[in-house]
């Protein structure tokens, strides 16, 4: 094929177009090379999705923790908190902890390994 005869292709006349090389070059810069990219903006759509599962997570936290301040504004509860988290005693009380082990061997003669 000579260059005369791809020269008078219809879509040859149509891409070196002056306006159409023009805008294809624009649009590639724009979804590419831009500071505002699509790239960039797939990055941060994702950071802000992550942020915003972080944020429903901390709010949930939140309120677990505000019920929890609730519940210890009792002064019995506090002492049953302190009691259980802390193994706090009062004055001549003996505290004893009983620890159970995980896995419970259901079969005495078989072996552990």
């Amino acid at each position: 094929m000579t260059w005369k005869n791809f020269r008078k292709k219809r879509w040859f006349g149509i891409v070196s177009n002056l306006y159409v090389l023009v805008l294809t070059i624009f649009t590639i810069w724009m979804l590419f090379f831009d500071t505002n990219s699509l790239l960039i903006h797939r990055e941060l759509k994702k950071e802000i999705n992550k942020l915003e599962k972080q944020q429903e997570f901390l709010k949930d936290e939140i309120s677990r923790d505000r019920a929890i301040i609730e519940k210890l504004s009792d002064p019995r509860e506090l002492e049953k908190f302190a009691r259980e988290q802390y193994y706090l005693k009062r004055k001549n009380e003996d505290i004893y902890l009983i620890e159970y082990e995980d896995s419970i061997n259901p079969d005495p003669d078989e072996e552990r390994h």
